[in-house]
């Protein structure tokens, strides 16, 4: 049951910069931190839960946005940032580099600007959700347009698809 409680107010106010302030934000009363939890809450498939994942690449935080039901390969990604060391970010670097806790980081809307990528599986869906920068709020967009507002570069990133797109390859 959604709650009338409001997204975080940085992220309200990216929301509103963004011309998305039509977007329906929805909070519940026990915390979402993860993708499954907040599936459950909101009611759809695990896969269109957006995860916003903090990696370091050579000391640099790095965005990914991944869906719920995935895994990130993170060799993919370090070949995608040209071999540079990857490796998932503290909970210290995820706030200093976002301004939000883990568990709440949305997809845009953030302290610093961070190199995004977003694997093409979120397009797979009509809606996705993702975090409105708390751990209770949630909110539903077109994959496409979320994208692009936080200034993602469509990749392929998840467990299994470079072995496929190389299976591909070879047809």
């Amino acid at each position: 049951m959604t709650q009338p409680v409001t997204a975080h107010p940085r992220f309200s106010q990216a929301l509103t910069a963004l011309g998305l302030d039509h977007v329906e934000v929805r909070a519940f009363p026990e915390a979402t931190r993860t993708a499954a939890e907040a599936a459950a809450a909101i009611g759809c498939d695990l896969s269109q839960i957006v995860k916003s994942l903090v990696f370091e690449a050579a000391g640099t935080p790095v965005l990914v946005l991944m869906d719920g039901a995935s895994r990130v390969d993170v060799a993919l990604v370090r070949e995608i940032l040209g071999g540079a060391t990857v490796k998932r970010a503290d909970a210290g670097t995820v706030r200093a580099a976002t301004g939000y806790a883990i568990g709440g980081v949305p997809p845009f809307g953030h302290l610093t600007e961070m190199r995004v990528l977003a694997d093409r599986g979120l397009l797979a869906h009509e809606t996705v959700w993702a975090a409105a920068g708390t751990p209770h709020t949630v909110f539903p967009l077109d994959p496409k347009t979320l994208i692009e507002h936080a200034g993602g570069t469509l990749v392929d990133v998840r467990e299994g698809a470079g072995r496929a797109s190389a299976a591909d390859d070879a047809e």
